[in-house]
């Protein structure tokens, strides 16, 4: 009776019973499902932005297109691949019973990608120098630049964003960050309106509202872990072992960085490459709907 209820041993071989797989399946979908549409929330922002900004003519399009391109790359994929790095030590903390670390690491990943921050900023503030040299029309790469700059107060928010989701998915927690990304992105969509169009601040509005959004996920998700009894185990004051513990992080975060990027600059690189072709404003206008449409 037992062996179908949990499976059959045939030859050596454990046969998985339909009820099983079932049961397994619905365990998945009830953390993978509501992982999808925070994904699918948190990359709206920018698709959003980018829909702003594309009823301002084709020079602001185009430029905030190289610069989401850029920044993906130099930035936000970086941060992404390095956040990955705590899958790996939050999951063996979790399954070892030792909830305290959960924290201890999650602090560690949040102070060492904001130390990351600091390079990739400076780079972003002479954004417009490096794509001049590497042939981008100087009227795109001057709308790159000022985008880009904007946008550096959203790359600090996603260097707590990321490793906070790494910290609360790894404790299936999934239901409190799919409230509060659907929510940021329901607030994202008017404020970036406003930003754009009513206060006139064109491609700055929209990058200044990708930053205030990202934030505001922050502070969502803070509020959480503070005052939620689910995050009571994991929950810890800020400790001098974060810092003793970033090169552990490193160790398992760089291999992570490397698989993520390979993968999201291979088609970041095509929006920058059509900035070298003949007609600059239009291809980079076109190329970088379809990606952001079809990603």
């Amino acid at each position: 009776m037992e062996a179908e209820e949990t499976g059959e041993q045939c030859r050596g071989k454990w046969v998985i019973t339909k009820g099983v797989f079932v049961e397994e399946l619905k365990k998945s979908s009830s953390i993978a499902a509501p992982m999808v549409a925070v994904s699918v929330a948190q990359y709206t922002l920018q698709v959003v932005s980018m829909i702003m900004v594309g009823h301002l003519g084709q020079l602001p399009l185009s430029g905030v297109a190289i610069a989401t391109a850029v920044t993906n790359v130099t930035g936000f994929s970086l941060l992404s691949g390095l956040s990955g790095g705590l899958e790996t030590l939050c999951g063996q903390a979790y399954g070892a019973q030792q909830y305290k670390k959960l924290g201890i690491y999650a602090q560690s990943a949040i102070l060492s990608l904001n130390l990351v921050c600091v390079p990739i900023s400076i780079f972003w503030l002479f954004m417009d120098r490096f794509l001049t040299l590497i042939g981008q029309d100087p009227q795109i790469s001057h709308e790159a630049q000022k985008y880009s700059v904007c946008l550096i107060p959203a790359l600090f928010g996603a260097a707590v964003l990321k490793p906070t989701v790494r910290f609360l998915q790894t404790q299936s927690l999934t239901q409190p960050m799919l409230f509060s990304s659907v929510s940021v992105l329901c607030f994202h969509v008017p404020l970036c309106w406003i930003l754009v169009y009513k206060f006139k601040l064109g491609i700055v509005g929209a990058a200044l509202g990708c930053g205030v959004s990202t934030w505001l996920n922050v502070l969502l998700l803070g509020l959480y872990v503070m005052l939620s009894s689910d995050c009571e185990k994991t929950r810890v004051q800020l400790s001098r072992d974060a810092v003793l513990r970033v090169r552990e992080f490193f160790r398992y975060a760089i291999p992570s960085a490397v698989m993520v990027c390979l993968k999201w600059w291979s088609c970041e690189l095509l929006t920058l490459l059509s900035g070298l072709l003949p007609n600059p404003k239009l291809e980079t206008s076109v190329l970088s709907i379809w990606y952001r449409m079809n990603h």
